[in-house]
């Protein structure tokens, strides 16, 4: 390459940031995503801690975000630290998305490792319960509660781990179709390169009321297997995305569990987002030299028609060299971007919701 061409290079990859104050937004320039080129950022200004918690609360982990029906942001704390064990604190919380003020709040000593989080298109909230206590009591669950905290729906045995029609093993994420069915992802350490014993990776399919339907998917890397299937999102045809993290890919369903597509353009995905317009945004948290070489954290935005990414979102800057991306994501009506931060891309100060905000015109 000429040192004309290594120049330009450079000046595309670098990153221009403009610290206004902690807590408070700043901007960055469009960067160049090594594993695909040089990609536009439609959401280029950044507001870190976003999302204030009551009485001077400091957000712990958090890996769940989405937008209910009326627009609004609905996130979850890991009660401070990375789990809510032996705590009262109320994990689920409800923010209005201009102000980023607390409009709800609920859920105090009902969960115990909070990890997927669905509103669906009545306002409910589903959260997963991604872990078990020791006790056996609280965990490997999916949670449904009304807008205002009352428990709805359960599935699952509280506590006890399975791959059967009614227990799970460290369920991912929940989601409904259309027509109310209930799908959850099943299986979160089946990522690691020794998996525990009786790990899971399947798709497991409930009617509305939660009677028991399929299931499909195993521990592996074929079509159809999964390595953490830890995101999930419908697109306007009713096509289940799956983002099977370990595997570096999301799949795509029909809603009985027939494989469509394997899509590997967007990285290493913890979480995903369809907006009705079938936007796609698929976040990357954890992409490293070791995990996944030469490839970027971040926001890859494309479309459901094809594998291909068409605008990226950069990690914004924290301790870490490579910055700070969330695990979980969500759009709202005016087309802002939120992150939901733990301790991988916040290893020294907890984690959080970040606001991308999307440039005007964009």
């Amino acid at each position: 390459m000429s040192v004309s061409g290594r120049s330009r290079l450079a000046l595309l990859a670098s990153v221009v940031v403009v610290a206004l104050s902690a807590g408070r937004a700043f901007t960055q320039t469009d960067v160049v995503d090594p594993a695909k080129g040089t990609l536009p950022n439609p959401n280029p200004t950044v507001i870190k801690n976003w999302g204030q918690l009551p009485d001077g609360r400091t957000w712990g982990s958090t890996a769940g975000v989405d937008i209910g029906p009326d627009g609004h942001v609905w996130a979850y704390d890991r009660c401070g630290t990375n789990t809510c064990a032996d705590s009262k604190l109320a994990p689920i919380f409800k923010f209005d998305r201009s102000s980023g003020k607390v409009l709800a709040s609920f859920g105090g000593g009902m969960i115990l490792f909070p990890h997927g989080l669905h509103v669906d298109k009545d306002g409910n909230v589903w959260v997963t319960d991604g872990q078990g206590n020791k006790e056996g009591t609280k965990g490997h669950q999916v949670i449904k509660f009304s807008p205002q905290g009352k428990v709805l729906l359960t599935l699952g045995k509280a506590g006890v781990p399975g791959n059967g029609p009614d227990t799970f093993n460290e369920p991912c994420d929940v989601i409904t179709a259309p027509n109310g069915d209930i799908f959850v992802s099943d299986g979160h350490s089946g990522q690691s390169d020794n998996p525990p014993p009786n790990t899971n990776g399947r798709i497991v399919k409930f009617t509305k009321d939660g009677k028991y339907v399929k299931e499909w998917g195993k521990l592996g890397s074929r079509p159809g297997e999964f390595r953490t299937p830890h995101a999930l999102a419908f697109d306007s045809k009713g096509r289940l995305f799956v983002a099977d993290r370990g595997n570096h890919r999301i799949q795509i369903f029909d809603q009985d569990g027939k494989v469509l597509g394997e899509w590997k353009q967007f990285s290493r995905v913890s979480g995903l987002f369809i907006d009705k317009n079938d936007r796609l945004y698929a976040i990357d948290s954890e992409s490293s030299a070791a995990r996944h070489p030469n490839w970027k954290t971040g926001v890859r935005i494309g479309s459901t028609s094809e594998d291909k990414v068409l605008a990226f979102i950069p990690p914004h800057q924290n301790q870490n060299p490579e910055g700070a991306a969330g695990e979980g994501v969500a759009v709202d009506p005016d087309g802002n971007v939120y992150a939901a931060e733990g301790p991988i891309s916040r290893p020294v100060a907890g984690g959080g919701l970040t606001k991308y905000v999307k440039r005007t015109g964009s």
